[in-house]
């Protein structure tokens, strides 16, 4: 099972997590989902001159381009920069093609962690073309997406490299701690999409009571008591926002400890509340 040390953690900079495979991935990162134009470039380019050294995309968010400029434009050494973007399923028949196209966008070199949107059923033929583009040097490692229990076993003896995380959907109402618990059994790192709820649905996950209680005693706002939630419970989390003051806030983690009254306090507000299909 792998683990995270906050206590290494300082504003500016998240710990990483040293993986076997030889990847140090941060516990923090920038999510880009619904980020556009210049907007994802400054906000890429923001969070990396923050201290960021995690972006996460994907094919389907169509900012690759943009996210690509953001790095270029921060000028943070390329090999510093975790960048990590995702294959829909609609491109697993092309995989090849496809990876080459996320390449070409991202015009970064290489790309460092390459996952898979969603299960579909040709998916272990698209990651074995990510397992030989990691043999060509395109890629660096594999990830998946929106893999459960039942998916996660059914996927995982059909593959060669074992990938090095898996993100899903994770945030106070939508718990999932047996799946969390089976990912980091098989030795994987958990990483939390929707971390705060989700666009659309975070309203009134941001107003709940409890978690504006634990914020105010800690003088933190309720995002930063969300995250600091779930790297305390060994989840990684790549939170979205353009806004630079957000940006900052998000990464300012590491200056206080939930105690263990109130991680239980959290986990009892869990509703097993989805917020997306997959």
């Amino acid at each position: 099972m792998i683990g995270i040390d906050l206590s290494s953690g300082v504003l500016n900079r998240a710990p990483v997590i040293s993986l076997p495979s030889g990847l140090e991935l941060p516990v923090v990162g920038l999510g880009t989902y619904a980020l556009h134009g210049n907007t994802c470039i400054n906000a890429v380019r923001t969070a990396l001159e923050c201290g960021y050294r995690l972006i996460d995309t994907a094919s389907m968010y169509g900012n690759e381009r943009e996210v690509g400029e953001g790095v270029r434009a921060s000028g943070v050494p390329r090999e510093k920069v975790v960048v990590q973007t995702k294959l829909y399923p609609n491109q697993y028949g092309q995989a090849a093609r496809a990876i080459d196209e996320c390449l070409s966008k991202l015009d970064l070199g290489y790309i460092d962690i390459l996952l898979l949107h969603h299960p579909a059923g040709n998916d272990v033929a698209a990651y074995r073309a990510i397992e030989r583009a990691i043999q060509d040097g395109k890629v660096r490692f594999a990830g998946i997406s929106c893999y459960y229990i039942r998916e996660l076993d059914a996927f995982l003896p059909q593959v060669d490299l074992k990938p090095v995380l898996v993100q899903n959907e994770i945030h106070p109402y939508y718990q999932d701690t047996p799946v969390v618990e089976h990912i980091q059994h098989h030795g994987l790192v958990a990483q939390a999409w929707y971390p705060l709820g989700g666009r659309g649905y975070n309203r009134e996950l941001i107003a709940d009571p409890v978690l504006q209680d634990i914020a105010a005693v800690h003088g933190k706002s309720l995002v930063q008591v969300i995250l600091r939630w779930d790297l305390q419970r060994g989840v990684t989390v790549i939170p979205g926002s353009s806004d630079p003051g957000h940006i900052r806030e998000n990464l300012d983690l590491f200056s206080f400890e939930l105690t263990e009254d109130e991680m239980a306090r959290i986990a009892a507000l869990n509703r097993n509340e989805k917020h997306d299909w997959y």
